[in-house]
């Protein structure tokens, strides 16, 4: 065999590795050394085979990659503001910290209250009290956090808080109530301003502190419209005005806990302890962030697995649900997987953990969510632009309606101030703005759930558009290992004689070929014969003697030499290559002559669900390729049992010429492309969305792919696609919604039939339901 040796084996970039043939090979750090040289159709150059509440106005966009790596000599300052739950407040912050000479960057992360500032290391000194003042001027407090400390969790909403609310609420229609039962007006007042001070002075507050840093939101709108009904004389509207906003914030504060804690919940799957086997075989409970790599843990029955580990002793089944979205329990055995966070259904088992607390797939999971929902989707990024218009827009309206009509026309101003003061409400943007990160961030979740991880609103929002989607074929469609798929017994051995030879001659070595005969021999529970004078034929096979007699195993070629061709031989053995699988020969001296024994054929297996993927993508109008470095014949004969046509099979590839396909494939639309992640990552990265296989065991894939399949699960495939068209239906949905009740309440104004409470009460309303319909995609399934 060809031996294979990378030199870069780095999956960000195009491989630098080479074959003695100065072929590209796989990009994977190890060394193929077989023991003996099959020439086999195997694949040449592959491996074996920021969330928005109804205050949020305009506000700059957050960095694409609000994580990104510090550039030398810097630092980054994670602090936690526990006010900061929306844009309304980001702006106000950028404000203030704008005059900071220390700081290089800002990154919010709005769904977990935590803002990241970068600085120059020089600049450590005293940078916390700095900003810690700069953000209290901003009315909120900020509390430094550890680079391994997660923010701390907090109430929504202030038990406090919701009594003073329905407090105020109690007062605002006491007012209303007192008001058109003809009460005396000072008792009317008095209800008017209680509910003021219960449920509007944090309102106010919020409101003085954007007039002072000349910020235009809704809390200085809604401030502004407060004291505007007051100085009119309308108490109870005002009273009504401030009560009804203060309780939309309140409820969307708790809408929006669901969305903060569903990420949450990813990590506290995993339990804050494990059973730990010490040095003198006892065993201790230590917790989990104490464990080291290589340690062994015991798992019992009904216990969740609290790291990432391979199980060494026992076997049992485990649940995944949680983790891949697969709702079976999945078997495992010695040399299996675990994956932290799953639980173990049946019996006892010991791991030997391979992913420290921090660094399992559950918690890259929950970091990959959490970065994802910082990056503006197109739609959001749409919502926030047309806001940043909107808002001036309709203010400058407003202003204008109280002063012009009254200088032009004559008569009071009041009437016309009035109408002016609930356009500003109507200038709120709070339901447009919140309608597009509430539903992108529900879905992200959502496909996390389901065993797919979307780094990004923008891959989430392009997956309903692709045109065509791009599969590799080893590890892909395939399983990356081939199996014994038949055998042609040609001589005296039966089938089980033949298979049991073969394996013999086989046995030791590591060959991906040997080690599927290995595997065949051991599901049938053959005894293996011993071998004497073994040798390594290089690019033909192996040779040894079996009780007595000399026996060998190979290509084609092999048998040439050894003039063991028959036609019946021939034609089988054309017959198994034009199937796509490869052929060994075993043949047999007798009297001084070599005879064919058998015809033993391998094929890498489809996995279980790559037919089933196939059929729904076609089924969902996306055109499916395969590109695939493997020989044309194994590709065509998968094809075949995909249900692809010819047309759109591509082999043999090389990585250069998957990239030539990618963008052929581009030039008619969206195309996705599906490999391993390391393999094909020149091709993934071309595309215009790249899915990586391998995810539950790779780090790499989540690394260099936008979007992992969990479990290496084709069935996401199609999940994608029907969650992202589910969500950009929600997500115009929610704008129409938003933009349609504010154009009612606008024409009413105009009309004379408007008033503040009837705008308050639609923007909140409007806030409210969008959050409600943007939630549900936490609960998102699959249509049958």
């Amino acid at each position: 065999m060809t031996k294979l040796s990378c030199a870069n084996a780095q999956p960000q970039a195009p491989s630098a590795c080479t074959t003695a043939r100065d072929e590209p090979c796989c990009g994977h750090a190890h060394t193929h050394e077989h023991a003996h040289a099959h020439n086999h159709d195997h694949d040449q150059g592959q491996g074996p085979a920021e969330v928005h509440c109804s205050s949020g106005c305009a506000a700059p966009s957050v960095s694409a990659a609000p994580l990104a790596g510090l550039a030398p000599g810097q630092q980054r300052l994670r602090l936690h503001i526990a006010g900061m739950d929306c844009p309304t407040e980001e702006a106000l912050l950028r404000k203030h910290l704008a005059g900071e000479p220390a700081i290089r960057a800002l990154h919010f992360d709005l769904l977990g209250r935590v803002l990241s500032v970068d600085h120059d290391a020089a600049d450590a000194p005293g940078l916390v009290q700095a900003l810690q003042q700069r953000i209290r001027a901003a009315g909120l407090d900020a509390v430094p956090l550890d680079a391994q400390r997660a923010a701390p969790v907090a109430p929504a909403v202030p038990v406090a808080l919701r009594w003073r609310m329905a407090a105020a609420g109690v007062a605002a229609m006491g007012s209303e109530a007192l008001h058109y039962a003809g009460a005396a007006e000072a008792a009317v007042i008095a209800c008017a301003l209680a509910a003021v001070v219960l449920g509007g002075l944090p309102t106010l507050r919020k409101g003085w502190v954007a007039l002072r840093s000349l910020t235009l939101n809704i809390h200085l709108l809604m401030s502004l419209a407060v004291i505007g009904a007051l100085v009119l004389g309308q108490w109870p509207e005002a009273a009504m005005v401030v009560w009804l906003f203060g309780l939309s914030e309140m409820l969307e504060a708790l809408s929006l806990a669901r969305a903060r804690d569903a990420i949450r919940a990813l990590s506290a799957l995993v339990p804050e302890t494990a059973w730990l086997r010490l040095p003198d075989g006892q065993w201790a409970e230590r917790p989990s962030g104490q464990v080291p790599l290589g340690a062994v843990l015991r798992i019992r029955a009904g216990e969740r697995v609290p790291l990432d580990g391979q199980v060494i002793e026992g076997q049992s089944s485990v649940n995944e649900a949680a983790l891949t979205g697969e709702s079976l329990p999945v078997p495992k055995q010695p040399g299996d997987t675990v994956l932290a966070g799953s639980v173990n259904e049946l019996g006892l088992l010991l791991m030997t953990v391979t992913a420290a607390k921090g660094h399992t797939l559950l918690d890259r999971m929950a970091q990959a969510v959490q970065e994802a929902q910082a990056q503006r989707a197109p739609t959001q990024r749409f919502v926030d632009r047309f806001a940043r218009v909107y808002t001036p827009l309709v203010v400058a309206a407003a202003l204008l309606l109280a002063l012009l009509p009254p200088l032009w026309l004559g008569g009071p101003f009041t009437p016309w101030i009035y109408k002016a003061l609930v356009l500003m409400v109507v200038a709120c943007p709070c339901a447009l703005v919140i309608s597009t990160p509430v539903t992108v961030v529900s879905a992200l979740t959502a496909g996390a759930r389901r065993g797919l991880l979307i780094k990004g609103g923008l891959y989430l929002e392009q997956a309903h558009l692709l045109k065509s989607i791009a599969l590799d074929k080893t590890g892909t469609l395939t399983e990356g290992r081939p199996a014994l798929v038949g055998h042609t017994v040609l001589g005296t051995l039966d089938e089980a004689g033949l298979l049991r030879h073969a394996a013999s001659l086989d046995a030791g070595s590591r060959h991906p070929l040997a080690l599927a005969l290995l595997e065949a021999a051991a599901a049938q529970d053959l005894t293996l014969i011993p071998l004497l004078d073994f040798e390594t034929l290089p690019g033909r096979g192996v040779r040894a003697r079996l009780d007595g007699q000399a026996w060998q195993l190979g290509n084609e070629t092999l048998a040439r030499e050894r003039a063991a061709l028959s036609p019946a031989a021939e034609t089988a053995a054309h017959a198994w290559s034009e199937a796509g699988c490869s052929v060994l020969w075993l043949l047999r001296e007798e009297a001084g002559r070599w005879r064919c024994e058998g015809l033993l054929a391998l094929r890498d297996r489809l996995r279980a669900h790559s037919a089933s993927t196939v059929a729904a993508l076609q089924a969902a109008g996306v055109q499916v390729h395969m590109l695939s470095g493997d020989q044309r014949g194994a590709a065509l004969a998968a094809a075949r049992e995909l249900g692809l046509p010819e047309a759109q099979v591509q082999a043999p590839l090389l990585p250069e010429q998957k990239l030539a396909a990618i963008a052929h494939l581009r030039e008619h639309g969206l195309v996705a492309m599906v490999g391993d992640g390391v393999n094909d990552a020149p091709a993934l990265a071309r595309a215009d969305i790249g899915i990586a296989m391998g995810a539950a065991g790779t780090a790499t894939a989540l690394e260099t792919a936008d979007i992992a399949l969990m479990q290496d699960d084709l069935r996401r495939l199609p999940e994608l696609i029907a969650l992202s068209r589910d969500c950009k239906q929600v997500l115009w949905q929610n704008i129409g919604l938003a933009l349609g009740l504010k154009a009612v309440v606008l024409a009413l104004t105009l009309a004379g039939w408007g008033s503040l409470w009837l705008a308050v009460l639609a923007d909140a309303g409007a806030a409210l339901l969008v959050v409600l319909l943007g939630l549900r995609l936490l609960r998102w399934q699959p249509r049958a």
